[in-house]
């Protein structure tokens, strides 16, 4: 490309910047702006802040709690299986929890200290 020609297309994108900073300077809304803008900073200069302390101001971040460390938290045991034998029929229940269903009919039917003899060891 001649220098000629790099020269007029420079040109031509200096116009249309040119007119693009006009178009803008014309903006009520940028006009706007950057009167806040000096006020902002006028202000800031007077109470002596920062930018990133307006931010602050203006956006707070939540405060983190420091989180809970895993090997904090307790961890229940496992329920141990309980053997039950009935004693007239030798019948067998193996159960980690008091619900099982003939568990509980047998301490209805004998009661519950009698069938809690029938655990075994």
């Amino acid at each position: 490309m001649s220098k000629l020609a790099e020269f007029r297309r420079a040109e031509r994108e200096l116009q249309k910047q040119m007119a693009l900073l006009e178009q803008l300077q014309a903006d009520a809304s940028l006009q706007r702006e950057m009167e806040f803008e000096d006020k902002l900073k006028t202000l800031m200069g007077e109470y002596g802040i920062d930018l990133a302390k307006v931010v602050a101001i203006l956006n707070p971040q939540p405060v983190e709690l420091e989180p809970v460390a895993p090997a904090a938290v307790k961890q229940l045991r496992p329920r141990q299986v309980r053997v039950y034998v009935q004693p007239v029929t030798g019948k067998r229940i193996e159960t980690k929890s008091g619900n099982h269903a003939l568990l509980k009919a047998w301490k209805s039917e004998f009661g519950a200290d009698v069938v809690e003899g029938w655990l075994q060891a």
